[in-house]
Protein backbone atom coordinates (compact mmCIF):
# COMPACT_ATOMS: atom_id res chain seq x y z
CA UNK A 1 0.00 0.00 0.00
CA UNK A 2 1.13 3.59 -0.84
CA UNK A 3 0.55 5.34 2.38
CA UNK A 4 -1.43 9.23 2.06
CA UNK A 5 1.60 10.59 4.10
CA UNK A 6 4.70 9.11 5.26
CA UNK A 7 6.73 11.32 7.73
CA UNK A 8 9.92 12.86 6.70
CA UNK A 9 13.18 12.59 8.27
CA UNK A 10 16.16 14.69 7.43
CA UNK A 11 18.41 12.54 8.79
CA UNK A 12 19.98 14.42 11.63
CA UNK A 13 17.43 14.20 14.29
CA UNK A 14 19.04 12.11 16.61
CA UNK A 15 22.06 13.51 16.65
CA UNK A 16 20.81 16.69 17.28
CA UNK A 17 17.93 15.23 19.98
CA UNK A 18 21.65 14.08 21.54
CA UNK A 19 23.25 16.99 22.49
CA UNK A 20 20.32 18.31 23.76
CA UNK A 21 20.07 15.33 26.18
CA UNK A 22 23.92 16.32 26.69
CA UNK A 23 22.66 19.25 27.87
CA UNK A 24 20.04 18.00 30.73
CA UNK A 25 17.85 21.29 29.93
CA UNK A 26 14.55 20.33 28.37
CA UNK A 27 12.40 22.81 29.02
CA UNK A 28 11.58 26.51 28.96
CA UNK A 29 13.53 28.71 26.02
CA UNK A 30 16.05 26.70 25.79
CA UNK A 31 18.91 27.40 22.78
CA UNK A 32 17.36 24.72 19.58
CA UNK A 33 13.94 26.76 20.40
CA UNK A 34 15.66 29.99 20.07
CA UNK A 35 17.53 28.74 16.89
CA UNK A 36 14.65 27.39 14.89
CA UNK A 37 12.55 30.83 16.02
CA UNK A 38 15.59 32.90 14.94
CA UNK A 39 15.89 30.59 11.66
CA UNK A 40 12.08 31.22 10.50
CA UNK A 41 12.06 34.84 11.44
CA UNK A 42 15.47 35.26 9.16
CA UNK A 43 14.22 33.22 6.18
CA UNK A 44 10.39 34.45 6.25
CA UNK A 45 10.45 37.67 8.02
CA UNK A 46 8.46 37.11 10.46
CA UNK A 47 8.05 39.94 13.16
CA UNK A 48 8.23 37.60 16.26
CA UNK A 49 8.40 33.84 16.29
CA UNK A 50 7.72 31.53 19.48
CA UNK A 51 7.42 27.66 18.70
CA UNK A 52 4.20 25.88 20.25
CA UNK A 53 3.36 22.67 20.83
CA UNK A 54 0.92 22.49 18.16
CA UNK A 55 -0.74 24.79 16.05
CA UNK A 56 -3.90 24.34 17.95
CA UNK A 57 -2.22 25.99 20.63
CA UNK A 58 -0.80 28.90 18.48
CA UNK A 59 -4.99 29.52 17.54
CA UNK A 60 -6.27 29.48 21.00
CA UNK A 61 -3.35 31.87 22.12
CA UNK A 62 -4.25 34.01 18.86
CA UNK A 63 -7.55 34.17 20.67
CA UNK A 64 -6.59 35.42 24.13
CA UNK A 65 -3.87 37.67 22.82
CA UNK A 66 -6.85 39.28 20.64
CA UNK A 67 -8.53 39.37 24.05
CA UNK A 68 -11.70 37.84 22.28
CA UNK A 69 -14.81 37.33 24.53
CA UNK A 70 -18.32 36.36 24.79
CA UNK A 71 -19.93 38.91 22.36
CA UNK A 72 -17.79 39.38 20.16
CA UNK A 73 -18.23 38.08 16.60
CA UNK A 74 -15.16 36.03 14.83
CA UNK A 75 -15.60 35.26 10.79
CA UNK A 76 -13.94 31.78 9.89
CA UNK A 77 -13.92 29.80 6.66
CA UNK A 78 -16.70 26.84 7.22
CA UNK A 79 -14.39 24.89 5.45
CA UNK A 80 -11.26 24.36 7.81
CA UNK A 81 -10.31 21.81 10.77
CA UNK A 82 -12.07 22.26 13.83
CA UNK A 83 -9.33 24.11 15.89
CA UNK A 84 -9.98 27.05 14.02
CA UNK A 85 -13.48 27.31 15.26
CA UNK A 86 -12.57 25.86 18.80
CA UNK A 87 -10.36 28.40 19.61
CA UNK A 88 -12.65 31.43 19.41
CA UNK A 89 -15.33 29.60 20.74
CA UNK A 90 -13.81 28.58 23.61
CA UNK A 91 -13.19 32.34 24.56
CA UNK A 92 -16.78 32.63 23.98
CA UNK A 93 -17.65 34.33 20.94
CA UNK A 94 -20.34 33.89 17.91
CA UNK A 95 -18.94 32.43 15.16
CA UNK A 96 -19.83 33.62 11.80
CA UNK A 97 -19.19 31.12 8.75
CA UNK A 98 -18.08 32.25 5.21
CA UNK A 99 -18.39 29.86 2.37
CA UNK A 100 -15.82 28.89 0.08
CA UNK A 101 -15.17 30.23 -3.38
CA UNK A 102 -17.01 28.51 -6.01
CA UNK A 103 -13.87 26.73 -7.82
CA UNK A 104 -11.32 26.56 -4.78
CA UNK A 105 -11.88 25.77 -0.96
CA UNK A 106 -10.05 29.18 0.45
CA UNK A 107 -12.47 31.66 1.83
CA UNK A 108 -14.89 33.74 -0.44
CA UNK A 109 -13.65 37.68 0.04
CA UNK A 110 -16.41 38.77 -1.90
CA UNK A 111 -18.61 37.90 0.66
CA UNK A 112 -17.19 39.22 3.63
CA UNK A 113 -18.68 42.76 3.89
CA UNK A 114 -22.11 41.07 3.77
CA UNK A 115 -21.27 38.99 7.39
CA UNK A 116 -19.41 42.31 9.21
CA UNK A 117 -21.49 43.83 11.99
CA UNK A 118 -20.78 46.32 14.93
CA UNK A 119 -19.43 43.36 16.84
CA UNK A 120 -17.32 41.73 14.53
CA UNK A 121 -13.66 41.29 15.93
CA UNK A 122 -11.38 39.23 13.94
CA UNK A 123 -11.41 37.85 10.27
CA UNK A 124 -9.47 34.41 10.40
CA UNK A 125 -8.24 32.52 7.20
CA UNK A 126 -7.23 29.46 6.34
CA UNK A 127 -4.84 28.91 3.29
CA UNK A 128 -6.00 25.57 1.83
CA UNK A 129 -3.07 23.56 0.91
CA UNK A 130 -0.91 26.48 1.33
CA UNK A 131 -2.53 28.34 -1.65
CA UNK A 132 -2.65 31.75 -0.64
CA UNK A 133 -6.31 33.85 -0.18
CA UNK A 134 -6.89 37.26 -1.57
CA UNK A 135 -5.23 39.22 1.31
CA UNK A 136 -5.23 42.60 -0.61
CA UNK A 137 -8.98 42.17 -0.71
CA UNK A 138 -8.95 41.02 2.86
CA UNK A 139 -6.57 44.15 4.78
CA UNK A 140 -8.41 46.34 3.01
CA UNK A 141 -11.82 45.29 4.45
CA UNK A 142 -10.08 44.73 7.71
CA UNK A 143 -8.75 47.97 7.83
CA UNK A 144 -11.79 49.78 6.80
CA UNK A 145 -13.90 48.11 9.87
CA UNK A 146 -10.95 48.26 12.18
CA UNK A 147 -10.87 44.33 12.49
CA UNK A 148 -8.07 41.89 13.51
CA UNK A 149 -6.69 39.53 10.92
CA UNK A 150 -5.69 36.01 12.08
CA UNK A 151 -3.99 33.56 9.23
CA UNK A 152 -4.69 29.84 9.91
CA UNK A 153 -1.40 29.20 8.07
CA UNK A 154 -0.96 25.44 9.45
CA UNK A 155 -0.24 24.01 6.13
CA UNK A 156 1.82 27.30 5.14
CA UNK A 157 5.52 27.03 5.92
CA UNK A 158 7.28 28.25 2.25
CA UNK A 159 4.00 29.21 0.82
CA UNK A 160 4.00 33.35 -0.59
CA UNK A 161 1.45 35.88 -1.19
CA UNK A 162 2.87 38.01 -3.71
CA UNK A 163 6.02 36.87 -2.79
CA UNK A 164 5.29 37.64 1.03
CA UNK A 165 5.42 34.45 3.14
CA UNK A 166 1.60 33.53 4.19
CA UNK A 167 1.47 34.32 7.82
CA UNK A 168 3.88 37.13 7.84
CA UNK A 169 1.00 39.36 6.41
CA UNK A 170 -2.56 39.65 8.76
CA UNK A 171 -2.10 40.55 12.76
CA UNK A 172 -0.91 36.93 13.37
CA UNK A 173 -0.17 33.42 11.55
CA UNK A 174 -0.46 30.26 13.12
CA UNK A 175 1.78 27.05 11.41
CA UNK A 176 1.50 24.02 12.49
CA UNK A 177 4.64 21.11 12.69
CA UNK A 178 2.24 18.08 12.45
CA UNK A 179 3.90 14.76 11.03
CA UNK A 180 1.75 15.59 8.36
CA UNK A 181 3.00 18.92 7.25
CA UNK A 182 6.17 19.41 4.78
CA UNK A 183 8.50 19.56 7.58
CA UNK A 184 7.44 18.80 11.13
CA UNK A 185 8.26 17.39 14.81
CA UNK A 186 5.59 14.95 15.59
CA UNK A 187 3.72 17.44 17.12
CA UNK A 188 4.35 21.12 17.06
CA UNK A 189 3.84 24.62 15.71
CA UNK A 190 4.51 28.50 16.41
CA UNK A 191 2.62 31.30 16.57
CA UNK A 192 4.45 34.52 14.06
CA UNK A 193 3.47 37.95 15.83
CA UNK A 194 3.40 40.53 13.16
CA UNK A 195 2.11 43.53 14.89
CA UNK A 196 4.39 44.67 17.32
CA UNK A 197 1.52 45.94 19.50
CA UNK A 198 0.88 42.62 20.34
CA UNK A 199 4.06 41.21 21.28
CA UNK A 200 4.69 42.04 24.80
CA UNK A 201 0.97 39.93 25.14
CA UNK A 202 1.95 37.29 23.12
CA UNK A 203 5.11 36.45 25.83
CA UNK A 204 2.55 36.79 28.78
CA UNK A 205 0.04 34.74 27.08
CA UNK A 206 2.88 31.41 25.77
CA UNK A 207 4.33 31.60 29.61
CA UNK A 208 1.26 30.66 31.71
CA UNK A 209 -0.03 34.23 32.12
CA UNK A 210 3.43 35.19 34.07
CA UNK A 211 5.89 38.06 33.12
CA UNK A 212 8.57 35.28 33.59
CA UNK A 213 9.89 36.52 30.13
CA UNK A 214 10.67 39.44 32.12
CA UNK A 215 12.27 37.79 34.68
CA UNK A 216 14.69 35.92 32.69
CA UNK A 217 16.04 39.15 31.27
CA UNK A 218 16.91 40.01 34.17
CA UNK A 219 14.22 43.34 34.28
CA UNK A 220 12.46 42.27 37.43
CA UNK A 221 13.26 40.50 40.27
CA UNK A 222 10.60 37.88 40.19
CA UNK A 223 7.47 36.48 37.79
CA UNK A 224 4.00 37.54 38.68
CA UNK A 225 0.31 36.16 37.35
CA UNK A 226 -0.87 38.96 34.73
CA UNK A 227 -3.51 37.36 32.91
CA UNK A 228 -4.50 34.53 30.87
CA UNK A 229 -1.97 32.26 29.35
CA UNK A 230 -0.63 28.63 28.55
CA UNK A 231 1.92 26.32 28.68
CA UNK A 232 2.61 26.66 25.40
CA UNK A 233 6.24 25.95 24.89
CA UNK A 234 7.55 22.85 23.78
CA UNK A 235 10.14 20.85 25.00
CA UNK A 236 13.95 21.26 23.94
CA UNK A 237 13.57 17.23 22.31
CA UNK A 238 10.97 18.69 19.64
CA UNK A 239 12.75 21.88 19.08
CA UNK A 240 15.91 19.60 18.23
CA UNK A 241 14.02 17.36 15.74
CA UNK A 242 12.33 20.63 14.36
CA UNK A 243 15.76 22.28 13.63
CA UNK A 244 17.05 19.03 11.71
CA UNK A 245 14.19 19.41 9.48
CA UNK A 246 14.46 23.50 9.11
CA UNK A 247 17.78 23.22 7.91
CA UNK A 248 16.68 20.83 4.53
CA UNK A 249 13.57 22.71 4.25
CA UNK A 250 14.61 23.63 0.65
CA UNK A 251 15.45 20.43 -0.65
CA UNK A 252 11.95 19.03 0.83
CA UNK A 253 10.41 21.68 -0.71
CA UNK A 254 12.13 21.14 -4.17
CA UNK A 255 10.79 17.92 -4.51
CA UNK A 256 7.50 18.08 -3.08
CA UNK A 257 7.19 20.70 -5.82
CA UNK A 258 8.20 18.41 -8.00
CA UNK A 259 5.66 15.81 -7.24
CA UNK A 260 2.70 18.02 -7.72
CA UNK A 261 3.82 19.23 -10.99
CA UNK A 262 4.08 15.93 -12.04
CA UNK A 263 0.64 15.18 -10.74
CA UNK A 264 -0.92 18.80 -12.68
CA UNK A 265 0.64 18.00 -15.85
CA UNK A 266 -0.50 14.33 -16.12
CA UNK A 267 -3.82 15.71 -15.16
CA UNK A 268 -4.34 18.56 -17.03
CA UNK A 269 -2.89 16.68 -20.59
CA UNK A 270 -5.14 14.09 -20.29
CA UNK A 271 -8.69 13.86 -21.96
CA UNK A 272 -9.59 11.50 -18.73
CA UNK A 273 -8.61 14.42 -16.63
CA UNK A 274 -11.12 16.99 -17.80
CA UNK A 275 -13.98 14.55 -16.05
CA UNK A 276 -12.75 15.87 -12.15
CA UNK A 277 -11.07 19.82 -11.49
CA UNK A 278 -7.63 20.52 -10.30
CA UNK A 279 -6.42 22.98 -8.15
CA UNK A 280 -6.58 26.35 -8.81
CA UNK A 281 -3.48 28.64 -7.72
CA UNK A 282 -3.84 32.31 -8.51
CA UNK A 283 -1.35 34.31 -10.37
CA UNK A 284 -0.34 36.19 -7.43
CA UNK A 285 0.33 32.98 -5.26
CA UNK A 286 2.84 30.61 -4.61
CA UNK A 287 1.85 27.37 -3.47
CA UNK A 288 4.24 25.09 -1.41
CA UNK A 289 2.86 21.58 -2.35
CA UNK A 290 1.81 20.50 0.36
CA UNK A 291 -1.52 18.66 -0.95
CA UNK A 292 -2.41 17.75 -4.14
CA UNK A 293 -6.68 17.49 -4.10
CA UNK A 294 -8.74 16.52 -7.05
CA UNK A 295 -12.43 17.91 -6.42
CA UNK A 296 -14.84 14.97 -7.78
CA UNK A 297 -18.26 15.48 -9.49
CA UNK A 298 -20.40 13.78 -6.29
CA UNK A 299 -19.93 12.13 -2.99
CA UNK A 300 -20.60 9.20 -4.98
CA UNK A 301 -18.01 9.66 -7.33
CA UNK A 302 -15.33 10.46 -4.60
CA UNK A 303 -15.93 7.44 -2.56
CA UNK A 304 -15.90 5.14 -5.65
CA UNK A 305 -12.19 6.59 -6.51
CA UNK A 306 -10.93 6.05 -2.73
CA UNK A 307 -12.05 2.89 -3.11
CA UNK A 308 -10.68 2.24 -6.82
CA UNK A 309 -6.87 3.31 -5.49
CA UNK A 310 -7.37 1.42 -2.60
CA UNK A 311 -7.98 -2.09 -4.19
CA UNK A 312 -5.24 -0.85 -6.20
CA UNK A 313 -2.70 -0.27 -3.57
CA UNK A 314 -2.82 3.16 -2.61
CA UNK A 315 -4.37 5.45 -0.04
CA UNK A 316 -6.24 8.53 -0.58
CA UNK A 317 -8.26 10.58 1.35
CA UNK A 318 -11.33 12.75 1.41
CA UNK A 319 -10.62 16.31 4.12
CA UNK A 320 -12.83 18.35 6.19
CA UNK A 321 -16.52 18.25 6.79
CA UNK A 322 -17.92 21.83 6.63
CA UNK A 323 -18.14 23.03 9.92
CA UNK A 324 -21.25 24.93 9.48
CA UNK A 325 -23.14 21.33 9.03
CA UNK A 326 -21.41 19.79 11.82
CA UNK A 327 -23.15 17.99 14.81
CA UNK A 328 -22.03 21.19 17.18
CA UNK A 329 -23.65 23.63 15.17
CA UNK A 330 -26.99 21.31 13.33
CA UNK A 331 -29.59 23.45 14.63
CA UNK A 332 -27.95 26.05 11.73
CA UNK A 333 -29.55 26.41 8.41
CA UNK A 334 -26.43 25.62 6.40
CA UNK A 335 -25.14 28.47 3.94
CA UNK A 336 -22.10 27.37 2.98
CA UNK A 337 -22.90 25.40 0.14
CA UNK A 338 -19.48 25.51 -1.47
CA UNK A 339 -18.02 24.29 1.74
CA UNK A 340 -20.16 21.55 2.00
CA UNK A 341 -19.64 20.32 -1.88
CA UNK A 342 -15.97 20.15 -0.94
CA UNK A 343 -17.19 17.70 1.95
CA UNK A 344 -18.12 15.64 -0.32
CA UNK A 345 -16.17 16.03 -3.27
CA UNK A 346 -13.02 16.67 -2.52
CA UNK A 347 -10.08 14.14 -2.60
CA UNK A 348 -6.57 13.93 -1.52
CA UNK A 349 -3.61 11.84 -3.10
CA UNK A 350 -0.70 10.76 -1.51
CA UNK A 351 2.41 13.41 -1.41
CA UNK A 352 5.46 12.88 0.53
CA UNK A 353 9.26 13.72 0.24
CA UNK A 354 9.80 9.70 -0.13
CA UNK A 355 7.30 9.19 -2.60
CA UNK A 356 8.99 8.00 -5.62
CA UNK A 357 8.20 9.40 -9.46
CA UNK A 358 7.53 6.28 -9.96
CA UNK A 359 5.09 6.08 -7.25
CA UNK A 360 3.79 9.21 -8.24
CA UNK A 361 3.39 8.45 -11.89
CA UNK A 362 1.34 5.26 -10.77
CA UNK A 363 -0.99 6.72 -8.49
CA UNK A 364 -1.71 9.58 -11.55
CA UNK A 365 -2.16 6.49 -13.89
CA UNK A 366 -4.77 5.01 -11.45
CA UNK A 367 -6.67 7.64 -11.02
CA UNK A 368 -6.88 8.34 -15.07
CA UNK A 369 -7.71 4.71 -15.23
CA UNK A 370 -10.76 4.96 -12.82
CA UNK A 371 -11.93 8.15 -14.74
CA UNK A 372 -11.65 6.55 -18.32
CA UNK A 373 -13.17 3.73 -17.15
CA UNK A 374 -16.47 6.03 -16.65
CA UNK A 375 -15.91 7.66 -19.75
CA UNK A 376 -16.43 4.41 -21.45
CA UNK A 377 -19.72 3.35 -19.43
CA UNK A 378 -21.31 6.67 -20.27
CA UNK A 379 -20.75 6.80 -23.87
Amino acid sequence: MIPFNKPYYSGNELSLISEVMETRILTGDTEPIKRCESLLENKYGFKKVYLTNSCTMALEMAAVILEIKAGDEVIIPAYTYVSTANAFALRGAKLVFADSKKDQPNIDEDQLESLITPHTKVIVVMHYAGISCNMNKILEIAKRHNLFVVEDAAQCIDAYYKNTPLGSIGDIGCFSFHETKNIHCGEGGFISINNPGLIRKTEIVRNKGTNRTDFIKGEVNKYEWMGLGFSAIPSSISAAFLLAQLQKIDEVQEKRRAIWELYYQRFSSSAAGAAFKLPVIPADAKANAHLFFLICNDESERNELIEYLKLNGIQAVFHYQSLEISPYYKSRIPRAENAQRLSECLLRLPLYFDLSVKEAGFIADKVLEFYSERLKKNI
